[in-house]
């Protein structure tokens, strides 16, 4: 039986400058979408590419004092290197430069045009370059690009123009009768607002600059941009070429597109369809903007982010989690160092790193590095396993739903709760006790059998960290052989897998503030202070202290003090919260991920309004001030 096919696209990147975190964003959605697919067992056409030209390129490459295809040459491959770093997965990146592509629009403009919907006239109106685009004069907010808010040049030429009008009716019918055809709801709305205020014909060709593909029966015109960008979808689907490739996949099942071009890919595109009587994709998707610190990214802020630059710093897969675990899909997010340094820390490092580096520190330290055969399960066994179980059927759900962030979370949530078991359970000391031996497999064959299943279900999100997984636990195998249902299933790891020493996926980052650009000399460290010791106690009495690691979960400033910061903290089997004077010394979303030392039993106080149920640790000399860590500890533990 064949396969069920998946053909998903981003829009086709425009070669004018190098591509920033806002396009790493859309393609690392589109491609966790892609290997999900895969992953479930469908036939996936991934595509991605360059639309290159255009009236801005020919300016920028006359600047350059190169040709137009030279300029886009480089740019594009510095694309196609950015994707391979970001471990993109495209199955073809389909170039508007390229023969089969020009071949194509040609042969779509002349049929349109032999069909009476492509006429000759003369065009005279404003026009936006930037985002060559047309505009009537009634469409300008303060004699500007509605759109990019950029100046416009009044245009007068000889044109060819599409009859957009036509149409109308029989697009707004289908987009009424169809409504997952524009998402989210926000974007469909407004396409219908805007079909509703009157489709103008379209020009379609230009004359007063020739990077472009030429109209094939008036050679001097050459094809409008989006006309020619928005065909690359069919081309690369094999429209001319390969009939049999274009009716396997198409029509496309989404274009995931930035908010800006949803107009074009689902008023002007499915004309262009309608016009051609070709299918209309499924899907076209509106995603959100990514903006830095809160601000929309702009040269003339000094704020656009270099997706190359983090991915040297931090990995792609931390990179690819950040981005699809802190933004909500037809949302605009947001995008800070801070952020994605605290969800490497919390989730990465932490979370999912701690898990996998205690299941095997303990495989190798009590079982000689062999995962056992289980025994008979008790309830708290059988609990996690059948929360596995949910986990991969609520994972499909969201991901089925493209709730990527959703998909995420749930399975953190397994991660969270595996953690938990460790300390419900405790292996070490069952380890003591040669009685409990089978007791004390079960539960390491739980913890790597819930690993297992955690590898396959984040691949789409990490692909690069799945398999590293996979390999520390020990698994023969192709990884990349796995499918969404190897993870359905509770209990397919081998009895008898050896792992191997645990190596850290995500080390803890810890921060620091770039190098002056002449550092001062480093002085010789000067030993503290002498502090006066404090009046002997007894064991007994320093007994009555409960010392514990705490998890800080969450943190942020009390209203009206300086110096306080509000915790709250997980200690394994209940969360409480701590008020602590060191807002001077740590910002709030540093502290959160960090496994601290705190008194547990000292008395409740109430400070600022808040009660205050325990106090953290921390060494000080003058005004420095660092807390006391134990991050390799899990919460709730015992600090003697």
């Amino acid at each position: 039986m064949a396969k069920q096919t998946f053909y998903i696209t981003t829009p086709i990147y425009y070669p004018s400058d190098r591509l920033h975190i806002g396009h790493a964003y859309c393609t690392t959605v589109a491609d966790a979408i892609a290997r999900y697919k895969r992953l479930a067992d469908y036939d996936v056409f991934f595509l991605t590419g360059s639309d290159e030209h255009g009236q801005k390129i020919e300016r920028k490459a006359r600047e350059a004092g190169v040709t137009p295809i030279e300029y886009v040459d480089k740019i594009v491959a510095s694309f196609k290197n950015l994707w391979e770093k970001l471990l993109v997965s495209n199955d073809d990146f389909i170039r508007t430069t390229e023969v089969r592509h020009r071949e194509v629009v040609q042969a779509i403009f002349q049929k349109i045009y032999e069909q009476g919907d492509i006429y000759k006239s003369a065009y005279e109106g404003w026009y936006c370059t930037p985002c060559e685009t047309f505009w009537l004069e009634r469409q300008l907010v303060d004699n500007k690009c509605p759109d990019c808010g950029r100046s416009v040049e009044l245009l007068k030429e000889e044109s060819y123009f599409f009859r957009m009008s036509k149409y109308q009716d029989r697009l707004l019918a289908y987009i009424e009768e169809n409504p997952d055809f524009i998402q989210p709801t926000s974007r469909r709305n407004e396409m219908i607002n805007f079909i509703k205020g009157g489709l103008e014909d379209l020009c379609v060709s230009r004359t007063t600059f020739d990077w472009g593909i030429p109209v094939p029966f008036d050679t001097k015109h050459v094809v409008y941009v989006w006309f020619d960008a928005l065909t690359n979808y069919i081309t690369a689907a094999g429209y001319l070429h390969d009939r049999e490739k274009f009716a396997k996949y198409w029509p496309a099942d989404i274009h995931l597109v930035g908010k800006e071009i949803v107009r074009f890919h689902s008023i002007i595109w499915p004309v262009i369809l309608m016009a051609l009587g070709v299918e209309l994709p499924k899907m076209v998707y509106g995603h959100g903007w990514l903006v830095v610190e809160g601000d929309k990214m702009s040269k003339s802020k000094g704020n656009v982010i270099d997706p190359l630059a983090l991915i040297e710093e931090f990995g792609a897969d931390a990179i690819r989690y950040f981005l699809l675990r802190e933004i909500t899909l037809g949302l605009d997010g947001n995008f800070s160092r801070d952020a994605l340094i605290n969800r490497i820390n919390a989730d990465l490092a932490n979370d999912l790193g701690n898990l996998l580096h205690r299941t095997l520190s303990m495989i190798g330290r009590f079982n000689g590095g062999v995962i056992e055969a289980p025994g008979e399960p008790e309830q708290i066994d059988r609990e996690l396993a059948q929360l596995a179980q949910n986990t991969a059927a609520e994972y499909e759900k969201a991901m089925e739903q493209m709730d990527i962030n959703g998909a995420i979370k749930t399975v953190w949530a397994l991660i969270s709760r595996t953690n938990k078991y460790i300390d419900e359970t405790g292996p070490w000391a069952l380890a003591k006790d040669p009685a409990k031996k089978e007791r004390l497999n079960t539960v390491l064959y739980n913890l790597a059998e819930t690993l297992r299943i955690v590898s396959i279900l984040i691949s789409p999100f990490t692909p690069a960290t799945s398999p590293k997984i996979w390999a520390q636990l020990g698994i023969a195998g192709n990884f990349a052989a796995m499918r969404l249902s190897d993870a359905k299933s509770w209990g397919k790891l081998a009895a008898g897998t050896r792992v191997t020493k645990p190596e850290p996926i995500f080390p803890r980052i810890e921060d620091k503030p770039e190098p002056a650009a002449e550092a001062a000399p480093v002085a010789e460290a000067k030993p503290a202070p002498v502090v006066p010791v404090v009046p002997e106690v007894s064991i007994d009495e320093f007994a009555k202290m409960d010392l514990r690691v705490a998890k800080v979960v969450a943190a942020e400033k009390v209203q009206g003090a300086d110096k306080l910061l509000k915790l709250e903290v997980d200690l394994g089997a209940e969360r409480r919260t701590i008020v602590s004077g060191i807002a001077k010394h740590y910002a709030p979303e540093a502290l959160v991920g960090r496994n601290v030392v705190m008194i547990v039993n000292l008395k409740p106080a109430k400070i600022r309004g808040i009660e205050s149920r325990g106090m953290v640790l921390a060494a000080s000399e003058g005004d420095k001030l660092v807390l006391v860590e134990a991050p390799e500890m899990p919460p709730g533990s015992k600090v003697k």
